[in-house]
């Protein structure tokens, strides 16, 4: 029995300010999915491309969001939204603010876009533009806010990649996000060191690479053992490697970097908060592995 066209929903239509290359593959997929699109860009030539595959163009910032109900920021940064949402009525609108921003910054603008009578959503993009619209890419946004949005909107803040939301705190997708980058942060420093002491040699760097990946995906698991330590303040259940041995390796480490004439400025830092942790465990330096290092970067 064919379904009669007047029963399938509608799709939610959507209000998108920005369109980099983050924004312009979000407006995509929300187009190919078949959600009605309105668009503003302060460059407005970026637009055009998009109004030949359906989207409705807005002249302004104000006309965009008076369009739709649900309105998705990808500007530039916090101060670009205001200076775009400066004059817009936001009165009854849901505001989905993607841009990068601090905890604080998040906080600060759910609590402006409160006092304006919208619902507001802080998100954290975990991809970049080619991941979007990919499912099995893996790439996610992570959202923080009021939870009556997020579950009213979910579906179609899933079309572009996943949704997660991980609280009612509107910072806590900010400070999700961060704190996953700056783990990559310092993977990639890793990274770099260990390139930097084959470049040299005769080392296939293309072989080395393929050791260097699987290798750190052996290690990852540790950021388990690391949680629960930090849940149950226990910092020796299940500890391979203690403190003391660590420590002690990592001499080996700076010795041979110093052999092939590399610095240890990425090292260093990570080292130097060991042995702190290292005096501090004191007699326990046997027996627990690295948690204690989190609890001594707390200011």
């Amino acid at each position: 029995m064919t379904q009669n066209i007047a029963e399938v929903p509608a799709k939610t239509p959507v209000t998108l300010l920005g369109l980099g290359a983050m924004g312009t593959a979000l407006a995509r997929t929300w187009l190919a999915a078949g959600h009605p699109l309105t668009v503003w860009n302060r460059t407005a030539a970026r637009a055009e491309v998009l109004a030949a595959e359906g989207a409705k163009v807005a002249d302004s910032a104000a006309a965009a969001v008076a369009a739709n109900q649900l309105v998705v920021v990808v500007l530039l940064d916090d101060a670009s939204v205001d200076e775009a949402l400066g004059g817009a009525d936001l009165a009854g609108k849901d505001v989905v603010n993607l841009i990068t921003s601090t905890p604080a910054q998040a906080r600060a603008r759910a609590e402006w876009a409160r006092e304006r009578g919208a619902r507001y959503l802080d998100g954290g993009i975990m991809a970049v533009p080619p991941m979007i619209g990919v499912p099995e890419s893996g790439g996610y946004v992570f959202y923080s806010g009021s939870q009556e949005l997020f579950d009213e909107h979910r579906e179609t803040l899933a079309v572009p990649t996943g949704a997660t939301y991980v609280g009612d705190d509107a910072g806590f997708a900010a400070l999700h996000d961060v704190a996953l980058l700056s783990a990559m942060s310092g993977m990639f420093a890793g990274i770099t060191h260990a390139f930097a002491l084959i470049r040299k040699e005769s080392i296939d760097p293309a072989a080395f690479a393929a050791l260097l990946s699987d290798w750190l995906v052996a290690m990852a698991p540790a950021a388990h053992q690391t949680a629960e330590h930090l849940k149950s303040g226990d910092y020796t259940t299940g500890v391979a490697s203690n403190l003391a041995m660590q420590s002690a390796g990592n001499q080996t480490l700076l010795d041979t970097a110093e052999g092939q004439d590399i610095s240890s400025e990425l090292l260093l830092p990570y080292y130097e908060l060991m042995r702190r942790a290292l005096d501090s465990a004191a007699e326990a330096a046997d027996e627990e592995g690295t948690a204690r290092m989190v609890d001594l970067l707390r200011r």
